[in-house]
């Protein structure tokens, strides 16, 4: 018995030598965690990629398409890709690749559209055919009608429209690197993301026009040639002269272009731009370069004759406009407006003469997003945070009554949300902290869901980080900021740890929210691995909260939010884990600019950190963003001198890393060079390290090396 109790014991040993690691014990890798890695895609959650034909949902995979029953979730084929090759057979298409895109723009026809880059068609599946092709996808600024089948886009800075029959149509002949047509202007601010703007009826087409032969030339330089090239950026830094937009109108019935008569486009900026449901009305937000005084204005689109300003909105501060009017489907005479003049962003409705009948929503909360219109229930549907500061749900709002209902669950962010042709149906892709991906079908007149997915985690097998969330006061004593923090899996709170605080702290973004892990960054899991703690505070100054929450930081960008970073420094201190003399401080962009900002102004308290992309002056900014918050130099100088980080060189006593696109052109090298430079003065010694070739964010592999040098700076001076 002795001897079977040995051999059993040393059988067991032997074997545990090659026995796999248990589940939950698997180490991540950079590889796995960051988006360039070779590894990242396999670790994200399931997913299903969804549209909408009419009523019907339809799951678009690789190779196939599948139509889902909206009430039991089961499938049914549609067609398959090879279907699609087979019916597709041209010498002009060739081959479609896969099904990912594919789109069903009409909701009573069996067509869906596929393509290409040589080719976009329309495949009648139940005919087996095509009905139609266009031979030019691929070019920039694509825009393609689905009403009247004309496609807009630009080719050697000139902007084209090629109607359903092929017939091509040149619609400029002067532009440039200088005179830009039909892409996005104003430095994609004011909820800007593209140039050209078909009518409901696809007749008419809207466009920008961009004069920027006044602004002066970043000199940005390409270094791989064998031979450097002189490769300039147009970039208007602020308080400097800025580029001059118009807004032109092309007519496919007559041929002809007309522009708007706006007047003066000098210091002045145009967004928002919007059709009238008959076609025959161009709508848009025109603002004073000042960003105080926002005017709505009506424009005939045949003449391009103004027609009225129908509502003006001014702050002391500024005015924000983000989104487009929407009309009411089944009342054309009224239409919907967003607008945070009560503090919030809510939503207005107006007539077509511009009177403001009454306002649809209100509260401490914000209106996120507007999804679309339920023309059956006549409700519109939003996105908001109502429920939670930190969620984004569903909600349905009756027009006539404001009678607001939530729609789906009262859990976690709504990532997506694409409602059915009559939106009485629509499907949400949502996460929660413990929640990596749930999507449900949702009927938008009863409630009534049914639940696709319910995603695996995809990090079962690894040593996760413990993720917490909470709240603290700001420096004003009565503002709630949300928190986050990211603990190593074997945590002991008996054990002090170094920490890093993760800071962003700018407008239109934030760090915290209810999704899966907290919206962690897959870095702090890293960090976490590692044996570190990682904070993240939103501080005033960030997004979904109000417009006084963000903005409080007018006119001193940094001041604020540093106030508030220093109270989550202060609850830190109390955290008998958090090992103080080895604190650090990372961001990026906004957030760079915070980390110089925040240890070169407590010096004492953060021994490491790692600016990547910093601003360092905002006189280097550009001039939509940088005015909008700080004024320019001329009208805001003690501001402009107060948050500049030049001054701040001298005070640098940690180590300090700072990490840029050589290439930048959004916070161009010249921030980091002359904080250098100030620092070579004042004889304080950072690090500094710069990817060739890389603009504002490393993009691909390049990222992975990022955030192991971020890491191993930490590793290096702060462990």
């Amino acid at each position: 018995m002795k001897n079977n109790t040995w051999l059993l014991a040393l059988l067991a040993f032997h074997l545990s030598l090659f026995t796999p690691m248990s589940a939950q014990d698997k180490l991540f890798s950079l590889e796995d965690l960051n988006y360039g890695g070779n590894n990242y895609h396999r670790m994200q959650p399931k997913d299903l990629f969804l549209t909408w034909w009419g009523e019907k949902l339809v799951n678009t995979d690789v190779e196939e398409c599948y139509l889902i029953d909206t009430k039991t979730g089961k499938k049914e084929l549609l067609f398959t890709l090879d279907d699609i090759n087979t019916w597709a057979k041209s010498d002009d298409v060739k081959y479609v690749r896969h099904l990912m895109n594919a789109t069903f723009p009409y909701p009573d026809k069996p067509i869906v559209a596929v393509g290409n880059r040589k080719a976009f068609i329309l495949v009648d599946f139940e005919a087996k055919k095509i009905v139609w092709q266009d031979s030019i996808s691929g070019q920039d600024a694509n825009d393609w009608n689905p009403q009247s089948r004309a496609t807009a886009y630009v080719e050697d800075h000139q902007l084209f429209v090629v109607d359903s029959h092929g017939q091509k149509y040149q619609l400029s002949t002067d532009g440039s690197r200088e005179i830009v047509y039909g892409q996005s202007v104003h430095r994609n601010e004011f909820g800007i993301n593209k140039g050209t703007f078909w009518s409901p009826d696809g007749t008419k087409l809207a466009f920008y026009r961009m004069d920027q032969q006044m602004v002066a030339d970043y000199p940005q330089v390409n270094i791989f040639p064998r031979e450097a090239t002189y490769e300039p950026d147009k970039y208007p830094m602020a308080g400097m002269t800025s580029h001059q937009v118009t807004v032109g109108v092309y007519d496919l019935n007559t041929q002809k272009t007309v522009y708007l008569q706006a007047g003066s486009p000098i210091d002045r900026y145009f967004t928002n731009i919007a059709w009238s449901p008959d076609s025959k009305t161009v709508y848009m937000f025109e603002l004073n370069r000042g960003q105080n005084d926002c005017r709505l204005v009506s424009y005939n689109a045949e003449t391009g004759a103004k027609i009225a300003e129908l509502y003006r909105e001014t702050s002391d501060k500024y005015v924000e406009p983000q989104n487009p009017i929407l009309f009411l489907p089944w009342d054309h005479s009224k239409f919907i407006m967003q607008s945070e003049k009560d503090g919030y962003n809510h939503l207005y409705l107006f007539d077509h003469s511009g009177k403001e009948l009454k306002q649809l929503t209100k509260g401490p909360w914000v209106v996120i997003s507007v999804v679309g219109f339920n023309t059956k229930t006549q409700s519109i549907l939003i996105l908001s945070n109502e429920a939670d500061l930190r969620q984004k749900n569903l909600y349905a709002v009756n027009i006539k009554s404001g009678k607001r209902t939530l729609l789906g669950r009262n859990i976690g962010v709504t990532r997506s949300a694409e409602l059915s042709a009559s939106g009485q149906q629509v499907f949400l892709k949502l996460s929660a902290p413990d929640c990596p991906r749930i999507i449900d079908v949702v009927n938008t007149n009863n409630g009534r869901q049914t639940e696709l997915l319910n995603a695996e985690d995809p990090w079962k097998d690894y040593r996760q980080p413990i993720f917490t969330n909470g709240s603290i006061k700001a420096a004003d004593g009565v503002t709630d900021l949300f928190y986050r923090m990211v603990k190593p899996h074997d945590f002991d709170a008996s054990k002090k740890y170094p920490t890093v605080v993760y800071v962003y702290g700018g407008p239109h973004a934030h760090n915290v929210d209810a999704s899966w892990h907290w919206a962690s960054r897959s870095w702090e899991t890293y960090m976490a691995q590692k044996g570190y703690i990682v904070f993240i505070l939103d501080n005033r100054g960030s997004e979904n909260r109000g417009r006084d929450f963000e903005q409080a930081t007018f006119h001193q960008l940094g001041q604020i939010e540093m106030q508030d970073q220093m109270k989550g420094v202060e609850y830190l201190r109390t955290q008998p884990y958090i090992d103080m003399d080895r604190l650090g401080v990372h961001g990026w962009s906004f957030g760079g600019f915070m980390t110089i900002s925040l240890i070169t102004n407590y010096p004492d308290v953060f021994k490491v950190a790692v600016a990547g992309g910093p601003v360092i002056d905002w006189k280097w900014y550009e001039v939509m963003y940088g005015e909008r918050y700080m004024g320019t130099p001329e009208n805001n100088p003690e501001g402009y001198a107060k948050v500049s980080l030049i001054s701040k060189a001298k005070n640098l006593k940690g180590k300090l890393q700072i990490i840029t696109g050589y290439n930048d052109p959004t916070v161009v090298p010249q921030h980091c060079l002359s904080f250098l430079d100030a620092c070579i003065k004042a004889g304080t010694q950072p690090d500094f390290f710069a990817y060739p070739g890389e603009e504002h964010n490393m993009r691909g592999h390049a990222s992975v090396h990022l955030h192991e040098r971020i890491t191993q700076y930490f590793e290096d001076y702060l462990k």
